[in-house]
């Protein structure tokens, strides 16, 4: 485990390592616990149309690193479940449009609420100081992920 990150390019590298194992290893404890519905490719893909707002299959395609005929086939299924809808895109007619639903949206709430709530157990069983150390980097992380 880390001590001192120091500032130089080695020891960023260090820290870098260490992170990315935490934050592996949360991720895969928030996976098993809160994505039963859909899977993860749907799930992000519904988090993007959230995010970026309607998108064309293509574009989801190359966010999501998948070929585009598999990408029209999860649009199909999400807009069977009422996830996402499609539309004309109105600077091109020819192209279809993906948009997340009203129903998307509560999907993704409730898939959020059960992370959270997976985390707010870890958290509490954590001491005071443990959980104000996690709250004072929450600016750092902020920062990292913009």
């Amino acid at each position: 485990m880390m001590t001192d990150p120091g500032t130089g390019a080695e020891e960023a590298t260090d820290l870098a390592t260490e992170l990315e194992a935490r934050i592996a290893a949360v991720f895969r404890l928030l996976l098993r616990r809160s994505y039963r519905e859909l899977s993860r490719t749907a799930t992000s893909v519904l988090a993007t149309l959230r995010d970026t707002g309607s998108r064309r299959v293509t574009d989801l395609a190359a966010t999501e690193s998948v070929a585009q005929p598999t990408m029209t086939t999860l649009v199909v299924r999400l807009e069977r479940d009422g996830l996402v809808e499609r539309g004309s895109d109105p600077d091109d007619g020819r192209a279809v449009l993906v948009s997340i639903t009203d129903d998307g949206l509560a999907t993704l709430r409730r898939f959020s609420a059960a992370r959270a709530e997976v985390l707010g157990a870890r958290l509490a069983s954590l001491d005071a100081a443990d959980r104000e150390a996690i709250a004072a980097a929450l600016p750092a992380l902020d920062r990292l992920a913009r």
